[in-house]
């Protein structure tokens, strides 16, 4: 894998929602509700100005997004880590989320929430990546687990 990673512009709008549906479609048929899954080009424009966004690339082929809100002193929120699903299981995620914190020298904190069914996920985070679970709670019907890593 050849793996690089782009900050998206409003431009990249219609490409980012091309991943997010890709990436979160059976999240959205399973809950019926997904907040990345379904946006609009003004929604997304919108994100990309307030939470900044990195196109995964392989090669020349988008095949994923990270988008960090940087919440001040450090602290950093993981809003989204997406990979289209015929690119998962390869380490790709991993991958993205050593580049943010490498993007992101200054953190010391950053969290994240996941719908607390999804296993796969749970496992991701906290064997991949280091976090630590720090929770849960119900978002509308939804139980959410929230996660935490600090240095």
């Amino acid at each position: 894998m050849n793996l690089k990673y782009i900050k998206a512009k409003k431009d990249d709008a219609d490409l980012i929602i091309k991943i997010y549906n890709a990436s979160f479609y059976d999240d959205y048929i399973k809950y019926g509700e997904c907040p990345a899954y379904g946006r609009t080009r003004a929604n997304m424009e919108e994100s990309i100005e307030n939470f900044p966004k990195f196109i995964i690339y392989n090669d020349d082929n988008p095949i994923g997004a990270i988008s960090v809100a940087d919440k001040g002193n450090g602290e950093y929120y993981l809003g989204c880590l997406c990979v289209i699903p015929e690119f998962q299981g390869k380490g790709i995620g991993t991958q993205a989320f050593k580049f943010m914190l490498d993007f992101y020298s200054d953190w010391n904190k950053v969290t994240l929430v996941t719908p607390a069914d999804k296993e796969e996920n749970i496992a991701f985070y906290t064997k991949k990546c280091g976090f630590k679970i720090d929770g849960t709670e119900m978002n509308g019907n939804v139980k959410e687990v929230h996660f935490l890593i600090e240095r």
